[in-house]
């Protein structure tokens, strides 16, 4: 662990820090935003309204309280460590245990395969429906997401790294594709077209009950939150990260919920619950609904851009932490080879990507995938919930933000809630999720009969050693 400094009535500051302040606020809220935005709107406001009807914004007004509860304990770990870091590196320092490090890490990876699984799928479907392209039924989509993935794996080969620059970009580019669907639905609203009463509709249970498929859905709406966690990792490269973090946070999070609100309005407003839950490309059926004569290739584009990003951004991320993981000597050593010629970590790359293809051939459905990716990191938000409470006992030299303590204690108890089949959750999330989980333990246990075998130990982790970018969706 680096040891700090504490400047006269300053916050904390490394002795060595090892990377530049270069981001203001402006930057880490527009990186913020477009780490959140991403394929989840895009791909799964139709399965949303599918469940709840009319009213396909509740669900993500309940997982944006959620995500804004555990947020709270992300901002006071950040703030207490303003380190790069991630829930793996938080849960170490709180429990200490090796193997609990180790599966919160691997979930971590696995959701973010996971999530760009679900991007090689949609950007598949909106390729095929923008460009009139009749791919062949499941098969044609699923062989374009293979290949989609198989170029991610290319470039991530190459060492394509993220950039703040990009970002700003990527970020303007998602935006856009939202920005636009909301002002067709405003406009189409204004001149009383559509029908504005769905929107307080509610698809009721068999027993009548309008509450559990709300609950139903948030399991899948989570997803297109996930991302604000992500931000924890730029602390190092983040101006007075104690200060700036709290306020900026919280109004990246307010942004996008307000998007995903408004953009749920409009769609349930052009098309029907049960049109807009049919396929995989719900967005462009807004469009096409609200504004016939908008070039749909337009909307298709920027839709495929957005959702490319999330799946490059997601495998380089989990690709990082296999070879991280080898690195501390709790996966094969093998998995932390790097490329002589491109320094890349290429066994890792390959890994990862195999993962991800036996996703899109034998699970394929946007839904199946997008709902694991929000399941295992619900689990992985309970655990931090409750590792910042037991920190507490870990007092620092420097002023940090302190969440409420009730906040992380109702963010474990609903995330812990929203990961039980009470909710509703489709069964195969589990068997995905447990069969990835599965393979990472496997590979836990060969590592450690090795390691005794040679006399190495699992390494200590070091803050920012195994963290790594988390998942966008």
């Amino acid at each position: 662990m680096t040891d700090v400094s504490v400047g006269k009535g300053g916050p904390a500051t490394p002795i060595e820090p090892s990377l530049h302040r270069v981001m203001g606020p402006w930057l880490l809220l527009l990186f913020i935003v477009g780490d959140i935005l991403g394929t989840g709107i895009y791909a799964l406001t139709g399965q949303v309204a599918k469940q709840v009807g009319g009213v396909v914004w509740l669900p993500f007004l309940v997982a944006f309280i959620v995500a804004l509860m555990t947020a709270f304990s992300y901002l006071e770990l950040v703030t207490k460590y303003p380190r790069a870091a991630g829930a793996a590196l938080y849960t170490h320092r709180a429990f200490g245990i090796h193997f609990v490090t180790f599966i919160v890490a691997f979930a971590v990876m696995c959701s973010g395969i996971t999530s760009a699984s679900t991007a090689s799928r949609a950007f598949a479907a909106n390729l095929s429906n923008a460009f009139n392209l009749s791919l062949a039924g499941g098969i044609g989509i699923t062989l374009v997401g293979l290949a989609f993935m198989a170029l991610v794996a290319i470039v991530n080969f190459r060492g394509v790294g993220e950039s703040v620059k990009a970002n700003v970009v990527l970020t303007c580019v998602e935006l856009t594709g939202l920005l636009i669907i909301i002002v067709i639905g405003l406009w189409a609203i204004g001149l009383g077209q559509g029908d504005v009463s769905r929107v307080m509709q509610f698809k009721t249970a068999t027993d009548g009950s309008m509450i559990w498929p709300v609950i139903a859905a948030t399991t899948l709406a989570f997803f297109a939150m996930v991302g604000f966690e992500d931000s924890v990792n730029m602390a190092e490269e983040t101006e007075d990260p104690t200060r700036t973090f709290p306020k900026i946070l919280l109004l990246g999070l307010f942004i996008t919920g307000l998007i995903y609100v408004l953009v749920s309005i409009s769609a349930i407003t052009l098309v029907s619950p049960e049109q807009l839950g049919e396929g995989e490309t719900p967005l462009l059926k807004v469009v096409q609904a609200g504004a016939p004569n908008f070039p749909v290739e337009i909307f298709g584009f920027i839709t495929m851009f957005a959702v490319a990003n999330s799946a490059l951004i997601n495998m380089l991320m989990a690709s990082r932490l296999v070879y991280g993981m080898s690195r501390e000597r709790v996966l094969p050593a093998i998995l932390g080879k790097v490329h002589p010629t491109r320094r890349t970590p290429y066994i890792a790359i390959g890994f990862t990507t195999l993962l991800a293809f036996a996703l899109i051939t034998f699970v394929g459905e946007v839904p199946a995938l997008g709902g694991t990716t929000a399941l295992l990191l619900l689990c992985v938000f309970t655990v931090v919930n409750v590792a910042v409470l037991i920190l507490r006992k870990d007092p620092v030299k420097h002023a940090h933000f302190r969440t409420p303590t009730f906040l992380p204690v109702l963010g474990a108890i609903c995330c812990a809630f929203l990961v039980g089949p009470w909710t509703g959750r489709d069964p195969v999330q589990y068997k995905i999720a447990g069969v990835l989980l599965g393979v990472g333990i496997l590979l836990w246990v060969v590592t450690v009969l090795v390691n005794r075998a040679t006399g190495l130990e699992p390494a200590e982790p070091e803050m920012g050693d195994i963290g790594g970018p988390g998942p966008r969706n």
